[in-house]
């Protein structure tokens, strides 16, 4: 190569330097995508995802910032810290006002959780339960596979999707015998179901097909989601 040439070259290398793109402006998009599904609210949790999004996108600026001829990605950057907080602040408003206005006028909400017997002891029903008993209350769950498939009207309900796809036969405490009004039905699936009806304990618990575990609990829905 001649002297011309390679002067000319390194000229070249002069004007137009390779720049890597920042990995916090990188990273902080792949948090946006894991964070996305956190709109939903059965991955309500996800959102938190965004955080570190924001994170690494202030650090990608801050080094392209610090050293423009070493980084670029700057609009990618502020895509990640725009897209994160966003995602984070405008998710979480969704969720809060959901949950401020999904119960029904007449009916208390209750956390299933507080129905399920601890883990260390009896599975024997909870004082919320017992104390429940016969009210209009409001309580969310999952339809368990055993239930069936297609269109339900009547299905059991359990906490979580632990608890329906992965945990073996839930707990007595961990079922809900749910009975949807006539004509009414919901499709099977994984999909977290809103009820607002009666509760009941039954006084004997009662078997079901499929389920080795005998009910303490059924409800008769009145509205249903």
């Amino acid at each position: 190569m001649s002297a011309d040439l390679q002067l000319s070259a390194a000229s070249e290398a002069i004007d137009f330097p390779y720049r890597a793109i920042s990995r916090g402006a990188i990273v902080s998009i792949v948090f946006f995508v894991l964070a996305l599904p956190g709109l939903l609210p059965t991955f309500a949790p996800l959102l938190v995802l965004a955080l570190p999004g924001v994170i690494f996108a202030a650090f990608g600026l801050r080094a392209i910032k610090r050293y423009p001829a070493e980084f670029s990605g700057k609009n990618l950057a502020l895509s990640g810290l725009i897209g994160c907080a966003g995602l984070f602040i405008g998710g979480f408003a969704q969720h809060t006002y959901t949950y401020l206005t999904e119960v029904p006028d007449g009916y208390e909400r209750v956390q299933f959780f507080k129905l399920q017997a601890p883990d260390n002891g009896p599975d024997v029903p909870t004082e919320t339960a017992l104390a429940i008993d016969g009210d209009q209350v409001f309580l969310k769950g999952y339809i368990h596979p055993s239930s069936g498939s297609g269109m339900l009207r009547q299905f059991i309900l359990v906490p979580d999707l632990g608890t329906c796809c992965f945990g073996g036969q839930p707990k007595s405490s961990d079922m809900i015998e749910v009975s949807l009004p006539a004509g009414n039905s919901v499709r099977a699936g994984m999909t977290k179901r809103k009820l607002a009806g009666t509760f009941k304990v039954n006084h004997v618990p009662q078997k079901k097909t499929d389920f080795d575990n005998a009910l303490f609990y059924k409800m008769r829905v009145d509205q249903y989601k």
